[in-house]
């Protein structure tokens, strides 16, 4: 049973979003852009509320009024109840289910002890008990945080990973092996047989314990010593971890690197027995924030094959990364999602193969020769310019030659800079195999940014001979859309007025932010025709940036 949709409302930094996941889920996005709220709010989803957490503290922008809301949707249900091995529990789920294999379960702040459990679209009140049969009916949800040490992760306990997985793994073995099952044999002779001696003297212990309590408590009619069958659960803890790395010592008095990767490691492990022996039954969950933590990149490589392999059976995996190596190469039902902060605000998107080589540019901080050679390169002046054309050029443009755009990321409030970000952008470029065919876009100069602008043309004259500089009509980009009415935009084309109107704070009104927003709207819903003749020159610098590729 795997999770096919999330959706998350107002859970700290996410206000609202929606998004299909695969079997193998990679998050990508800059330090504080919200993916570990991402990861909290389904551990909310999970366990509820904290002991001793505030629930205000979790909410948007932490306004009491915003009610947190996580919804995930399961398929699989009926092979998920299936592997229940509480037969009173799987009543209760196959009787809710029916006959369905898609449920949707939910839990808000409304009542965050409770969960919703829906099934073709109306909810099932299945009556007492029933979240701890939902709670043996859901994967196992396995959260590995960048703050997990060792103890919490890697020794054995009833609720950690390691006991979950041990617990798993030996007890398939133990069911499989004769001696364990001739101890289990013998231990029923000596202790539970009624012709067995110990029983016999432990049973009058108890008659003459029984009488002397007796006198206190009438109602005490009898007293029985017992002794269960010692389980694997008890045999674990006896277990320890040692490590020789050339010096043999506990887990725990290694770094933090060989702890993590230990971690790691087990879970691996996990995996290969899984893949090993078919399936164990519940199929887990894997949360991995930052999963690089601490690992050398040939390793990362390595962790990934193998979570991948965990996914492609009853397992699901979610890691959170800023490493390269886990969004490079494309595996098989895998899901890559960009998130990022706007205005306090995450925003979770869906990406393509078309828009990974700019996820992995902005991953390793901007340096052209770690996008696979492009075609090649577009240098715009920033955000806006950006998340038009490159929207534009998946929606109309697939099929011409890959181009890497780059936003030369100028002060979008400071434009006096915007050129000298171009130039810092084209100059490694310029000094190699891409110097004579880089295109470079940039707005109209203002009265005090057009003596920079000169001093470029005066340094890089083969631009304007070759063809590979154009500038747009205006200022702004905003300046050039189509005039288009839009009920949460306004007009699309914005006035130079508006654009340099600011409120009473001296702040501007449309902030670079919001520009923003309007780009990914404007590529996002403008037609091609609007396009091709109303940003003309935005179409011209791509045709000559498609005629000049490699």
């Amino acid at each position: 049973m795997k999770i096919t949709r999330i959706k998350i409302e107002n859970f700290r930094s996410i206000k609202n979003t929606e998004f299909n996941t695969s079997d193998f889920n990679i998050a990508v996005g800059q330090n504080n852009c919200g993916k570990t709220n991402f990861f909290e709010a389904i551990q909310f989803f999970y366990n509820g509320l904290g002991r001793g957490q505030n629930i205000t503290e979790l909410k948007y922008k932490r306004q009491s009024t915003n009610e947190i809301f996580v919804e995930l949707e399961f398929s699989g249900a009926q092979q998920g109840a299936e592997n229940m091995q509480n037969q009173a529990n799987k009543t209760k789920i196959l009787n809710a289910l029916s006959e369905n294999d898609t449920v949707v379960v939910s839990r808000s702040s409304i009542d965050a002890k409770k969960r919703k459990f829906v099934v073709n679209g109306e909810e099932v009140n299945p009556g007492t008990g029933f979240d701890k049969a939902l709670n043996d009916f859901l994967p196992k949800f396995e959260y590995v945080t960048t703050k997990q040490y060792y103890d919490a992760v890697a020794k054995y306990g009833k609720t950690t990973p390691m006991g979950i997985m041990l617990s798993g793994v030996l007890s398939a073995i133990l069911q499989e092996n004769v001696q364990y099952q001739e101890f289990q044999t013998k231990f029923r002779e000596l202790f539970e047989d009624d012709t067995s001696e110990i029983k016999t003297e432990f049973d009058n212990v108890g008659n003459k314990v029984q009488v002397y309590l007796e006198k206190q408590f009438p109602d005490c009619t009898k007293v029985k010593f017992e002794v269960t069958a010692p389980v694997f659960d008890d045999l674990l803890k006896n277990f320890e971890t040692t490590i020789d790395d050339g010096v043999e010592t506990t887990a725990e008095e290694k770094g933090d690197g060989m702890q993590r990767a230990l971690m790691l490691a087990i879970i691996q492990a996990y995996a290969d027995f899984r893949k090993s022996n078919d399936d164990l039954g519940k199929s887990f969950l894997f949360f991995i924030d930052e999963a690089e933590l601490h690992l050398h990149p040939t390793a990362q490589r390595k962790l990934k094959d193998v979570l991948h392999t965990l996914s492609n059976n009853n397992d699901q995996v979610f890691i959170n990364t800023h490493s390269s190596v886990f969004v490079a190469d494309n595996f098989e039902n895998q899901s890559i999602l960009k998130v990022e902060k706007l205005e306090g605000q995450t925003e979770f998107e869906l990406t393509t193969d078309l828009d990974k080589p700019y996820v992995v540019f902005e991953l390793l901080g901007g340096s052209p020769s770690d996008l696979l050679l492009p075609k090649n390169f577009m240098i715009v002046e920033g955000q806006s310019e950006f998340e038009l054309l490159t929207r534009v050029i998946k929606r109309f443009y697939s099929n011409k030659p890959r181009i890497q755009i780059i936003k030369a990321n100028g002060d979008i409030d400071q434009v006096e800079r915007t050129i000298n970000a171009i130039e810092k952008a084209f100059i490694p470029l310029n000094s190699s195999i891409y110097g004579a065919k880089t295109i470079i876009l940039i707005d109209e100069p203002s009265e005090q940014t057009i003596g920079g602008v000169n001093q470029f043309h005066q340094n890089y004259k083969s631009l304007n001979q070759n063809g590979q500089f154009f500038q747009l009509v205006g200022r702004d980009l905003e300046q050039s859309y189509p005039n288009q009415e839009c009920p949460v935009y306004g007009n699309w084309r914005k006035t130079q007025e508006e654009l340099d109107a600011v409120n009473e704070n001296g702040k501007k009104i449309i902030t670079g932010s919001k520009k923003k927003k309007l780009a990914k709207h404007v590529g996002l819903n403008i037609s091609q025709a609007q396009f091709e003749n109303e940003l003309g020159i935005c179409f011209q610098a791509l045709e000559k940036c498609w005629e000049l590729s490699y």
